[in-house]
C-alpha cells in the first residue's frame, strides 16, 4: 500500500513527502494530472492521496477522477497549494467566497476548530514564513476553516472527515523550496501518522465504494439465504437486531420481521456508499444507517439483543476483539449469528485455494475464539450452501465490562 502524490509535472516526487513518509513507513509513488484520469489510476493499494496541483494559471476547474473517487470513499486526501483548488471544486458546490483582500505580510495563525481536527489538533503555529495565498477560492458550505489570517479567510480547510486544503503552502510545494520549513515536514508527518492509523478501514471503503453502486442486484439471488439465516435468530419481539457489516442491508427485512413493529433495527457499515445504496433500495423503511466501526460501536451495554454478521468476522484484523465489542453491547442471551452464503470448502475453492486448518471459522478455532469473548456456540452449520454458527452470550469476558447494565438505545441511535 501506498500514499499516491498527484503532480503536475513530471519528475520525482519532491524530496520532504518522500523522506517524511519514508521515515513514517509509508511507501509513495507519483502520478501526473495527466494520468490520473485513466484506467490504470484507482485506489487499489492506496492509503492516501497528496494532491500538489500546479501551475495556477494552466489548473482545470477541478481535480482528476481520482481525486473525486478518493473522497467518495473517503481515503485521506492532503491537498496542498493549488491542489486545495482542485480539492474545493470537487467536494461539492460551492456556498462561500475566499476574500483575496489584505497584505502577502500576515501571518497565518490555527482558528480554534484546528484544536480538535484529526490533522491539526496539537499542531505548532505556522511558521512565519509560509505567507497566505491571495487568490479567491469558493468552499462547499461543509466546509471547516483550520487556518486563516486578515483579509484572507479560508487559508487551510477541511472537508468531510477525511480531506485537508493546505493554501498557504502555495508558491513553494511544487518545486520543494518548503523542505526545510519544520511545520510542512510535521504537517505531513501527522498525515502519514493519520494514513496508517485508518489503512484498514481505508482500505475497505476503497474495495466497496467502487462496488456499491452494483452490490444489490449483482447479490439480489442471495437475499432467500439471508432471510433463512436471520429466521435462524429467533428473536422476541420488542428487542434491538443489529445487522454488522450490513453492506446494502439485505438482511434488515427479515430482521424487522422478527423483532415486529416494536423493536428496533440498526445497520452498521464502514462504508457510506453502501449505506446510501442501502438507503435507495428502502431499507430505511425497516431500521436505522449507521456508519461505524464494528469493533468500536458507539453504542450502550447491554443493548443488543440479536446481532447478525453476514461474511465480516474473519475478514477484521482483530476478530477476537470484535467479539469482546459484541459480547459488550449484547444483553444476557444475546444471539449472535455468523452467517455466510457459501460454505467454508465452496470459497476456498473459488479462490483456487485449499481449506487452511487455521481458518478462523473452522469450528474447533471458532468455538475457542467465541467462548474467549463469553459466547456459547449452539449450532454450526459448514454446508455446501451455507456457512451458519449460531451463539448466546453467556458471561462476559475477563477483562471486558464488569456487569450487564440495563441500557436502551436513544431513538438517534436505531429507528423504530
Amino acid at each position: 500500500m501506498a500514499v499516491v502524490v498527484v503532480q503536475h509535472s513530471a519528475g520525482e516526487t519532491p524530496s520532504t513527502v518522500s523522506r517524511v513518509l519514508a521515515a513514517a513507513g509509508v511507501d509513495t509513488r507519483t502520478l501526473l494530472l495527466t494520468d490520473a484520469e485513466g484506467p490504470a489510476a484507482d485506489l487499489d493499494g492506496v492509503e492516501g492521496l497528496i494532491v500538489l496541483g500546479g501551475h495556477e494559471c494552466g489548473e482545470p476547474p477541478g481535480g482528476p477522477a481520482l481525486l473525486r473517487e478518493a473522497l467518495a470513499a473517503e481515503v485521506p486526501v492532503l491537498a496542498l497549494g493549488s491542489g486545495a483548488r482542485m480539492l474545493a471544486a470537487d467536494a461539492g458546490p460551492a456556498a462561500r467566497t475566499a476574500s483575496a483582500a489584505g497584505g502577502a505580510d500576515r501571518a497565518v495563525r490555527l482558528t480554534p476548530a484546528a484544536g480538535t481536527d484529526p490533522l491539526f489538533a496539537g499542531a505548532s503555529r505556522p511558521s512565519p514564513g509560509l505567507r497566505p495565498a491571495r487568490d479567491t477560492l469558493r468552499l462547499p458550505a461543509d466546509a471547516v476553516v483550520l487556518a486563516s489570517c486578515d483579509g484572507l479567510p479560508e487559508q487551510a480547510f477541511r472537508i468531510g472527515a477525511s480531506a485537508w486544503g493546505v493554501r498557504f503552502l502555495a508558491q513553494d510545494v511544487a518545486e520543494d523550496r518548503w523542505a526545510a520549513d519544520p511545520w510542512a515536514a510535521d504537517l505531513l508527518s501527522r498525515f502519514a501518522a493519520l494514513v496508517t492509523a485508518r489503512s484498514e478501514h481505508t482500505a475497505a471503503r476503497a474495495f466497496f465504494t467502487r462496488r456499491a453502486e452494483a452490490w444489490e442486484e449483482r447479490f439480489a439471488h442471495q437475499t432467500p439465504a439471508y432471510e433463512a439465516g436471520v429466521a435462524r435468530m429467533c428473536l422476541a419481539p420488542g428487542g434491538v437486531a443489529v445487522d454488522l457489516g450490513c453492506g446494502t442491508g439485505r438482511a434488515m427485512p427479515a430482521l424487522r420481521q422478527q423483532v415486529g413493529p416494536g423493536g428496533r433495527v440498526l445497520g452498521v457499515d464502514v462504508t457510506p456508499a453502501m449505506l446510501a445504496a442501502a438507503a435507495r433500495y428502502g431499507r430505511t423503511r425497516h431500521g436505522a444507517l449507521l456508519a461505524a466501526d464494528c469493533t468500536r460501536l458507539p453504542l450502550p451495554g447491554a443493548c443488543v439483543h440479536g446481532i447478525f454478521s453476514a461474511g465480516l468476522l474473519d475478514h477484521l484484523p482483530d476478530p477476537y476483539a470484535a467479539l469482546r465489542e459484541w459480547a459488550r453491547v449484547s444483553a444476557p442471551e444475546g444471539v449472535l449469528l455468523l452467517f455466510h452464503p457459501s460454505g467454508r470448502a465452496e470459497r476456498a475453492a473459488r479462490h483456487g485455494r485449499p481449506l487452511d486448518p487455521a481458518d478462523l471459522l473452522a469450528e474447533g478455532n471458532l468455538r475457542a475464539a467465541l467462548e474467549g469473548a463469553g459466547w456459547h456456540l449452539e449450532a454450526y452449520e459448514d454446508a455446501d450452501g451455507h456457512f451458519l454458527a449460531r451463539s448466546v452470550l453467556r458471561h462476559r469476558a475477563r477483562g471486558g465490562p464488569a456487569a450487564a447494565r440495563s441500557a436502551r438505545l436513544s431513538p438517534a441511535g436505531a429507528a423504530g
